[in-house]
């Protein structure tokens, strides 16, 4: 039974993978041949991946064919507003639970990620890795997989938001304030320092789609 169910769960997430890193972009049609020929998976499991990901809102139907979903302005709104609530519970429960050694690792991210700030997409990359690491650290299961969810919904914009001009150190001195919070084991202080990087990123967000 379980190797029976391998091939399925490798499409979903080679499919999920290709569009969460851009590969595939909002509009982009998915076709099931196309999808077998470039992943080396029969064409059942391809297909038994897309239903899934329809389901889950990730693929749109466009007549007859599934196109990698976008999202309109209030879906956008709608996110944002789960996604910035989500990260603050998140960073109030790592501030509680997470050990020196977790923090130490997002201290390190930060210092790394400095040397990024010119590159929107490296930087994006490293961005959705520091946030996954403050997620494991709240050491809540049920938290970190409603904020993959999240997450992966976000790939379904176009663009990210750190390559508005300025905003690639102005976000990594928001990590830094949100790590001094974690490291001084302030719950309230930690979950504002989230909320507040959220807030910004969706505010750069909606001048980046005015412009």
């Amino acid at each position: 039974m379980t190797q029976s169910r391998q091939p399925q769960t490798d499409a979903y997430k080679l499919i999920l993978d290709a569009i969460d890193v851009g590969v595939y972009k909002p509009g982009d049609r998915l076709v099931e041949s196309d999808l077998a020929e470039r992943f080396g998976v029969s064409r059942t499991p391809i297909r038994e991946a897309l239903q899934r990901l329809e389901t889950q809102s990730l693929l749109a139907r466009d007549g007859r064919s599934l196109i990698v979903a976008s999202l309109d302005h209030n879906q956008m709104s709608e996110l944002y507003v789960v996604r910035r609530e989500l990260e603050g519970l998140a960073a109030r429960l790592a501030s509680r639970h997470a050990t020196k050694e977790e923090i130490s690792v997002l201290r390190d991210m930060v210092a790394e990620d400095d040397a990024l700030v010119d590159d929107p997409v490296a930087l994006s990359v490293a961005n959705r890795r520091f946030h996954k690491q403050i997620h494991l650290a709240s050491h809540n299961r049920y938290l970190v997989q409603q904020l993959d969810l999240v997450h992966r919904t976000m790939a379904l914009m176009a663009t990210t938001s750190l390559a508005a001009d300025g905003r690639g150190e102005i976000a990594q001195s928001e990590h830094e304030g949100i790590v001094a919070a974690l490291e001084s084991r302030d719950e309230d202080a930690a979950d504002k320092a989230l909320k507040d990087h959220i807030s910004v990123a969706f505010t750069t967000r909606l001048k980046q789609n005015a412009g």
